[in-house]
């Protein structure tokens, strides 16, 4: 389930190649990045961004760049220099620093890695292989999930949604392999040709782990048939944006009455959880269907599908073969990447994703200064004022409705830099083995970390983000909009520039999240987190057709050959980027209402307001990128979230001087209007 928080867009990992244009321009606006030639008024992305796109080529080891990735090299330096300190330090045993030193060391020992092969994962086949019936199976799958590998289904904690201060266990659908259930039931050309290549490459992988190469090519064919037979019962990312579909509280009893094939019961004993008396079966469909399955599909054909998910959760951390054979299919096919990234960018990857908090709080002390915090607390404190202002203004919202509204607005949470208390890595070992030794212990730390929460309340001073990632997100279960420090960084936040850039950057970004406790899921959750419909049905309704206009015009943009943007599965980000954009705007005019304020390089205060947003989103992708994310993201691709908010906003038209029937200014018919 991904209810968890809802980001600004997908998470950059720090590990990325810095263009010279971002080396030597970190803050500010550089005229170098924009095209003169394109008039601001006829597409401002191109206007603003032109010029950085043309001096700015993909890097060959990733599947697209942009600002966010230029940011996140910078920080990858600093992490990097924390990690290689603690590789060579004499630290004391148990200690963070020791963890994190042996941790990178067991991923930087290539020799050994080559030397292993695959034998790391030689036990989980041959407790694959020693499988003799379903009953079997199941008991390999429970205790695979008590160690955090996901077979087949999604098995966790999260806040309860209709009494968010508990947390209760969520079982969801999962057990695919390519990036979405689409890609197995789409007919056309591309995903056809797509289905091949990842057959083959479930076959490669296969033959790397000492299958017969008959064997493997039929055994690919079982997998691909049972994965499509699951997808076909999985719930679509559009369907997935309806809370509700993923919420379907039920006692233990009944969940093992829907799926007599599954023992329930058993897998909370295999996670030491046997008090759990209910849980959330969240998709009873394809629960139905995976049922189905472990009683009519042949043993073989599971032990063939858990070697084959075995293999692609651990070829990145194993040999040479492994790791390129991943990056074929993973990184070239799928993203259009053409190089894999070094092994030590991968690596301090790896550290973030099972020591996270424990360098994380190396990252901020050398980072994020008090003054910084101190600066962007004042901002979102601007925010929040502007914000209570439009919703105290809504003509279209009756008193009721806003009544709710003004409710949940005075119990939004903002978390700013880094927690207030660190994660305890005390019970974590991790010592100078082999690397997907470490990886495992690290995955089932977090995951029987995060089973012992099931039952318990929710803990208010967790973070689902790392403070080294540049991103944001807002959490409509605890109503709490977070910023890490990573992100709080020029040209994003810069405590040495003007307001219009600190406002149209970072300023957008936190009326962008703010503003996702009002679109159309979050407003689903009301001032407690809790899942509850609070408007009135006439409100809703307005609102409805508001942001069916919002639809509209996204679904009008065409991002790649004959590839439209899909309205509907990114609503809830469009809707969010053009109301936080109207907060920032708002915002930055009253913190600066009483400032004479001049043109800065030939720029009005209002146009470099709008510029600092658009420098944010330029983007570049292959088209191979571009297609899985018009597939599976929820986000639209980088240049609408310039042109799509800004064609709707009175004062970017002021500003640039736009006229009706510019491309940049919706008609009256169609210009969208919702806060």
């Amino acid at each position: 389930m991904n209810l968890r928080f809802r980001p600004l867009a997908g998470a950059v990992a720090l590990a990325l190649s810095l263009s010279a244009a971002a080396a030597s321009n970190e803050r500010g606006l550089d005229a170098a990045n924009f095209d003169a030639s394109v008039a601001a008024c006829a597409d401002f992305y191109q206007h603003a961004n032109g010029g950085w796109e043309k001096n700015n080529p993909i890097p060959p080891a990733y599947s697209s760049w942009g600002l966010m990735n230029e940011l996140s090299e910078r920080n990858l330096s600093v992490l990097h220099d924390l990690l290689d300190s603690a590789a060579k330090a004499k630290a004391e045993p148990g200690s963070t620093q020791q963890k994190i030193g042996d941790f990178y060391a067991a991923a930087m020992d290539e020799a050994g890695i080559e030397k292993a092969g695959y034998a790391p994962i030689q036990s989980d086949l041959d407790d694959i292989a020693a499988l003799k019936d379903r009953k079997d199976l199941v008991a390999l799958i429970n205790r695979w999930h008590a160690n955090g590998l996901s077979a087949l289904f999604g098995f966790g904690k999260e806040a309860d949604l209709k009494n968010s201060t508990m947390n209760i266990a969520y079982a969801t659908q999962g057990g695919l392999g390519l990036p979405d259930r689409d890609y197995y039931t789409k007919d056309d050309a591309d995903s056809k040709a797509l289905r091949d290549q990842y057959v083959a490459h479930v076959e490669r992988m296969l033959v790397l782990i000492g299958t017969d190469a008959t064997q493997a090519k039929a055994d690919a064919a079982a997998i691909m048939a049972l994965e499509t037979r699951l997808a076909k019962a999985s719930l679509t990312k559009l369907e997935l944006r309806d809370p509700s579909k993923s919420y379907n509280l039920v006692e233990v009893a009944a969940a093992n009455k829907a799926t007599p094939n599954f023992d329930w019961s058993a897998l909370l004993a295999a996670i030491d959880r046997k008090d759990i008396r209910t849980f959330s079966l969240s998709h009873p469909a394809f629960f139905a269907e995976m049922d189905k399955a472990l009683a009519d599909t042949p043993i073989d054909a599971w032990k063939a599908y858990l070697r084959w998910h075995l293999v692609d959760t651990a070829a990145p951390y194993l040999s040479k073969p492994f790791v390129e054979a991943d990056f074929d299919f993973s990184g070239r096919t799928l993203r259009g990447a053409k190089e894999l990234r070094p092994r030590w960018k991968r690596a301090v990857d790896a550290v973030n994703a099972n020591l996270g908090e424990a360098l994380g709080e190396l990252f901020v002390a050398k980072t994020f200064p008090p003054e910084a915090k101190a600066e962007m607390q004042t901002l979102v404190q601007n925010l929040l004022k502007a914000l209570k202002q439009r919703l105290q203004n809504l003509e279209w919202m009756g008193e009721a409705t806003k009544q709710e509204a003004m409710a949940k607005f005075a119990t939004f949470t903002p978390k700013i830099g880094y927690p207030d208390r660190w994660r305890d890595y005390s019970k974590l070992e991790i010592r100078k083995q082999h690397y997907w030794h470490n990886v495992r212990a690290g995955i089932a730390f977090e995951t029987r970390r995060q089973f012992a929460q099931i039952g318990q309340p929710v803990d208010k001073a967790e973070w689902g983000m790392l403070p080294q990632t540049v991103n944001a997100y807002y959490n409509p279960l605890a109503n709490e909009i977070v910023f890490p420090a990573a992100i709080l960084q020029p040209p994003y936040f810069d405590l040495e520039a003007d307001a219009a850039l600190n406002y149209g950057a970072i300023g957008g970004v936190i009326g962008h999240e703010i503003m996702h406790g009002f679109d159309d899921q979050g407003s689903q959750f009301d001032a407690k987190g809790n899942l509850r419909m609070w408007w009135t049905d006439q409100d809703r309704a307005r609102f409805n057709e508001r942001t069916a206009k919002l639809v509209n015009q996204f679904d009008g943009f065409v991002a790649i050959e004959d590839l439209h943007v899909n309205g509907k599965l990114t609503l809830g980000e469009n809707i969010a980027g053009l109301g936080g954009l109207l907060v920032a705007d708002d915002a930055w005019r009253s913190a600066t209402e009483n400032q004479r304020l001049r043109p800065i390089d030939g720029l009005t205060p209002d146009q470099r307001f709008f510029h600092a947003w658009a420098q944010g989103w330029r983007r570049q992708h292959p088209a191979q990128d571009l297609k899985l994310r018009l597939n599976t993201d929820v986000h639209a691709p980088a240049k609408f979230r310039v042109l799509g908010p800004f064609a709707n906003m009175d004062s970017f038209a002021n500003a640039f001087d736009c006229k009706a029937g510019d491309k940049m200014v919706a008609t009256p018919e169609a210009k969208v209007v919702i806060w």
